[in-house]
């Protein structure tokens, strides 16, 4: 009785690991999240997941000025681009001043291991 007991709970357990492993893959990777912020024209903002090491630490940060209504990517203009560093116990980025006036967001792309994320659309002034 103890064998079968023994052999159920380590198949649980490997069907555990296995499944929390997939749902990463199967969603797209882990979850990303961008902010942004706008003091005058100096944009910067954070980068943060529940696996920060793989999907916050040196992670590519892409800046757009809004054209329209809504955040298209593939539309916008890319005004600058900086790697999430950690800072304290936060990862940040920063394109320093941009010198541009208008709306702005900041998106993480997608990587192997990590969702891509777009932050709220901002305004500079």
């Amino acid at each position: 009785m103890r064998t079968i007991m023994r052999s159920i709970v380590a198949t649980l357990a490997a069907f555990s690991v296995l499944s929390i492993a997939g749902m990463a893959s199967a969603g797209g990777g882990f979850a990303t999240t961008v902010t942004i912020k706008a003091e005058g024209t100096d944009l910067s903002g954070t980068v943060d997941s529940p696996r920060p090491l793989k999907c916050a630490k040196d992670r590519k940060i892409v800046v757009y000025k809004q054209k329209g209504r809504e955040q298209r990517p593939s539309r916008d203009r890319k005004i600058g681009m900086d790697t999430a560093s950690l800072n304290g116990d936060r990862y940040e980025w920063s394109t320093g001043n941009t010198g541009i006036d208008g709306k702005f967001y900041a998106r993480a792309p997608k990587t192997s291991q990590c969702q891509a994320d777009n932050s709220r659309t901002v305004r500079t002034n």
